[in-house]
């Protein structure tokens, strides 16, 4: 069952006539770009890695992991 708006991902198989889906593009974030969260609304980037992004809100602190569907570069 799909978690916080994630696709179902499913096992392309090698018999299938279908190609398999794209890989999602990961967007990369600087420490300080301005960014804007579904739930939690305009906040800057504190800090980063390749697999989570650390977030400073007005409501506090937030860490999201990749891939960061529901954070947008403004």
């Amino acid at each position: 069952m799909p978690t916080h708006g994630t696709p179902d991902r499913r096992r392309h198989l090698s018999s299938s006539p279908f190609r398999p889906a794209p890989a999602p593009d990961i967007e990369e974030f600087s420490v300080g770009d301005r960014v804007s969260h579904l739930r939690h609304g305009l906040g800057v980037v504190v800090s980063c890695s390749p697999a989570t992004v650390t977030l400073r809100f007005e409501s506090g602190v937030v860490r999201v992991n990749s891939p960061f569907e529901r954070v947008t570069r403004l």
